[in-house]
């Protein structure tokens, strides 16, 4: 079945949830938070989201986050799950999925989410 495509407006906020693949750690060190934000800074730049806010913890990840473009979120967060999977497998000597499934995200209305 295909999936459905996101709503994701130009200008609009977004709360942005990725969990790791049956609740497992994701971040397994220091240097994997800073490889993680290393890339997220690099990819926002590259499509143009800018970042608010974020928490990073040893399974999951909020972001906060507004686009320029409609697409730019998903091309962001799919240029840095490439990387950061690819990171984290090579580092661990493992393979297979890392995140539990694509990102979660929902429109946040500035005045009463925040």
């Amino acid at each position: 079945m295909a999936r459905l495509p996101r709503l994701c407006l130009s200008g609009i906020p977004q709360h942005i949830i990725q969990r790791g693949n049956n609740r497992q750690i994701c971040f397994g060190s220091d240097e994997n938070f800073a490889a993680y934000a290393n890339w997220l800074d690099e990819f926002s730049q590259k499509y143009h989201v800018a970042i608010h806010a974020w928490v990073f913890m040893t399974n999951n990840v909020h972001l906060l986050a507004t686009p320029e473009s409609p697409d730019g979120i998903s091309k962001m967060m799919q240029s840095l799950g490439r990387q950061y999977v690819s990171y984290f497998n090579y580092t661990y000597r493992r393979t297979g999925t890392l995140w539990e499934e694509r990102f979660k995200s929902c429109a946040v209305d500035a005045d009463n989410y925040l």
